[in-house]
């Protein structure tokens, strides 16, 4: 199988280059994965294999993520230059207007896309997601105080104080996910994302994006706000994964892609 090539988009306000691929033909489609992992994702979980054959796939790594660049300043991960980047990708790929699908942090960033320039999307998919303030979210999501150890320790100490917290281990796939990631830049994309502010229920009843969420009904911390999203979001639609949590739900590509397919052919 061919290797698809990198190419490189910069936002025009800060100059962050962002890394993204594109794979198969057809509507694009935008995927954004959630934190500490990057494009690599929807490959692994099989979402390419299943969608390539009737949409463009723009796969993007995040800003901080990847091969991205990285900058270690907190302000650099404020959501209006995040959403943003993908903005610059689309304007780089001389694209209108795309679908977007984000899972967790990809959800907010698709989420923040649909209320700045909801002329650039033709359907909004959120999995996992907020429109919630933020703050704590790391703590509860990993373990309290794992930004600081993060920061000062490294991605090693992370997983250590993460693993001693789980119910079981750490999987290899995630392990090599958030150990090729720079320690410093995360930690500085998790400090801005604690202070990030929500986005306001009028702002979320006036989204006329055709949208779909879903969450795993074990998803401790999201699946209320994912609940409350789709009741604030006019027609949007929602799908619990039953069995699946946060770190899980994305995983299972043929349970989402059995609410997600159908969606994108009614857009």
């Amino acid at each position: 199988m061919h290797t698809v090539r990198v190419q490189h988009a910069t936002n025009p306000v800060d100059g962050v280059r962002i890394a993204y691929k594109t794979v198969g033909d057809g509507e694009p489609l935008v995927l954004l994965h959630g934190t500490a992992l990057s494009h690599a994702i929807w490959r692994g979980f099989g979402y390419v294999a299943a969608l390539r054959d009737r949409y463009r796939l723009i796969l993007v790594d995040l800003r901080g993520h990847g091969r991205s660049d990285k900058p270690y300043d907190e302000d650099a991960y404020a959501m209006d230059l995040v959403s943003g980047d993908i903005l610059a990708v689309l304007d780089h790929l001389e694209l209108p207007s795309a679908h977007v699908l984000g899972y967790s942090l990809g959800g907010r960033v698709a989420l923040a896309l649909a209320v700045g320039a909801p002329e650039r999307l033709e359907s909004l998919i959120i999995g996992g997601g907020s429109s919630r303030p933020q703050s704590g979210a790391f703590d509860r999501l990993f373990f309290p105080g794992c930004i600081d150890v993060l920061d000062r320790d490294g991605m090693d100490a992370f997983l250590e104080g993460w693993n001693a917290r789980r119910s079981w281990p750490i999987d290899a796939g995630t392990r090599a996910a958030f150990t090729a990631n720079d320690a410093k830049a995360l930690a500085a994309y998790m400090r801005r994302s604690g202070v990030e502010p929500g986005v306001d229920d009028d702002v979320l009843r006036g989204i006329a994006v055709p949208t779909l969420l879903f969450v795993g009904s074990n998803d401790a911390e999201r699946i209320g706000d994912t609940e409350r999203v789709a009741a604030l979001i006019p027609g949007a639609s929602l799908t619990i994964l039953p069995g699946f949590d946060h770190s899980t739900a994305v995983a299972a590509s043929t349970e989402v892609l059995a609410a997600v397919e159908p969606f994108l052919a009614s857009v």
